[in-house]
């Protein structure tokens, strides 16, 4: 009579074993996705500013802030070490295509010379050649503040505009502030501009230029009445690039942003380091938010992982209490809890990391176009993987204190039962 087979008994605790470690990569997936994005992106940021071609910024208080741009930028550009004064102005403005659909959009004014010049090494990127708006300096239809002189009536449009309206150079195209048509011009295409990838600003994101003095006429930012009392001339603000040596001197940087200051006292000046310094401090304090927003998960992980261990020494106390009776050490009987729990905290590490690669790569495609936009600038920094899964293996080192414990104070009697 041939004896039966007993069916495969599955090791206790190997599912609660399974779940703990799906427990501890949950934990580490959130810390993985929020680190990455949000440090590429900051870092991306900051690589912008110190690939610009302008080393100070002038800015006034809320929307077109700044007045007698025109008359600023020359009294800036006198001052020694200046090689570039670039006003700019961005206002919502709509857009006719030939087709007759109105698009909503953002236009920026500039003078086309000094913008090209403070756009640094970035200008490739945006343009494939200097700004075709007519006037390079955009003096011509200013006229003094008169605003009296020929117009260049030049646009710029964004390549995806361009491509879903069908525009080409030399189409005409009618813009004004509002989609009704009142104060329309008609422009005519002379290029397009390619949109950097953003957090703030993705290639969907419509967009023009026009000379500066354009769109302040064309929304009513140019003059409030006649007369000198009557010249506005507005703009958000002014990027001041330096010349040679002194573009990467920080006493010349110093020196010039002084005498911004001095001339402009009620203008906020601030230079390009200190802005990067800013968003490293914003992106340090994000850091230290995510990982304390992650710790929750973290903490449950422990806990999970905790309760697994400790029930795997309940399930195998009188394995326990056998090797304790027969005298060895209670060193051998720790390491092998510390053991198990270094592979499924590490089990869970690993596995955690590769989610939140995997989570990325997924926003970068299902996401919405500013998620889209961020994920692609996500940065897997090693330093920062490397923590975490340390972080997980302490985490289990705890746990695993936890389980050595409840082990070793088993009543011998009790375990052997």
């Amino acid at each position: 009579m041939t004896g039966r087979k007993h069916p495969e008994v599955r090791r206790p605790g190997s599912l609660p074993g399974i779940l703990a470690v799906v427990a501890m990569a949950a934990a580490i997936t959130l810390p993985v996705v929020l680190l990455s994005v949000g440090g590429g992106v900051s870092s991306h940021e900051i690589a912008r500013l110190q690939a610009s071609g302008y080393q100070i910024v002038v800015s006034g208080p809320g929307t077109a802030g700044i007045d007698l741009a025109h008359q600023r930028a020359a009294q800036i550009g006198s001052i020694p070490s200046v090689g570039a004064v670039s006003p700019t102005l961005t206002m919502p403005i709509d857009l006719r295509s030939p087709g007759g659909r109105w698009v909503p959009l953002l236009a920026e004014g500039i003078l086309p010379g000094a913008y090209y010049a403070t756009l640094g090494s970035t200008a490739s990127q945006v343009f494939s050649a200097p700004p075709n708006l007519g006037d390079p300096t955009d003096m011509i239809h200013y006229q003094n503040g008169s605003y009296d002189g020929p117009v260049s009536p030049d646009v710029l449009v964004n390549t995806t505009l361009a491509q879903t309206d069908h525009l080409q150079v030399g189409d005409p195209v009618t813009i004004a502030p509002t989609a009704n048509g009142t104060g329309a011009v008609t422009y005519t295409v002379t290029g397009t501009f390619n949109v950097l990838s953003s957090f703030l600003s993705t290639s969907a994101d419509y967009g023009i230029f026009l000379p500066l003095s354009n769109l302040q006429v064309l929304t009513g930012l140019a003059r409030t009445g006649p007369g000198p009392q009557g010249l506005l001339d507005a703009a958000d603000s002014i990027h001041v690039g330096l010349t040679g040596a002194a573009s990467t001197s920080p006493a010349d940087i110093e020196r010039v942003e002084v005498a911004i200051h001095t001339l402009f006292p009620y203008y906020g000046v601030s230079t390009l380091t200190q802005q990067a310094s800013q968003l490293e401090g914003a992106a340090s304090i994000l850091n230290g938010f995510y990982l304390v927003l992650s710790s929750v998960g973290l903490a449950i992980g422990f806990v999970f992982l905790t309760l697994v261990l400790i029930r795997r020494v309940e399930a195998e106390r009188r394995e326990i209490g056998i090797r304790r009776a027969l005298g060895l050490p209670s060193r051998s009987i720790a390491a092998t809890i510390v053991a198990r729990a270094a592979v499924l905290g590490g089990a869970g590490a690993v596995l955690g990391v590769a989610s939140g690669v995997v989570t990325v790569a997924l926003l970068t495609r299902i996401g919405s176009a500013p998620v889209q936009a961020a994920s692609r600038l996500a940065v897997f920094e090693p330093t920062q993987l490397i923590a975490l899964g340390l972080g997980a293996l302490a985490l289990a080192g705890l746990a695993s204190a936890v389980a050595v414990r409840r082990a070793l104070r088993l009543p011998l009697p009790e375990a052997l039962r």
